[in-house]
């Protein structure tokens, strides 16, 4: 079962459920995903947004809710930051397990094997190749460093 029929169905059983604050949060990832099936019809595509595209809104989705979740209780609003945590936990559930650092380590390392990087120039095809494997399994704003770190030396 692909990715949007699962998100899809979880949306109908809240609704039957009544479970207001998951039928929220599936509502908004639902839009999310419908968002991007415009944009991806106005420049052309008939079929809409690929799973991969789909991981890439939700974990966009996830990472957005950290940050402001992170901002309630620096903040004290404890409660908003609450229901940012529920909202995540929500998201995670259509998303892969995350790397861990070892497995990201090891990613790395095969990727900068596959594209023989050497510098800091080829940075790019090395995130390219990570990215085409890893989205929604691993965070790129953590990669980056490590990766500018490994290819400076």
């Amino acid at each position: 079962m692909d990715l949007r029929t699962r998100i899809t169905t979880a949306l109908k059983q809240a609704m039957k459920d009544k479970a207001a604050d998951r039928l929220s949060t599936l509502r908004l990832v639902n839009a999310a995903i419908k968002d991007k099936d415009i944009d991806a019809r106005a420049e052309g595509s008939e079929e809409g947004v690929s799973n991969a595209d789909v991981l890439a809104i939700l974990g966009k989705m996830a990472k957005q809710r950290m940050e402001s979740a992170r901002a309630y209780e620096e903040g004290g609003r404890l409660d908003l930051a609450e229901r940012e945590q529920a909202e995540i936990v929500v998201i995670e559930e259509f998303l892969p397990r995350q790397l861990t650092e070892e497995e990201a380590a090891a990613a790395i390392d095969a990727a900068l094997a596959e594209t023989g990087a050497s510098s800091i120039r080829d940075m790019g095809k090395v995130m390219g190749v990570l990215k085409a494997k890893y989205t929604g399994r691993m965070d790129f704003g953590r990669v980056g460093p490590i990766l500018k770190d490994r290819l400076s030396n």
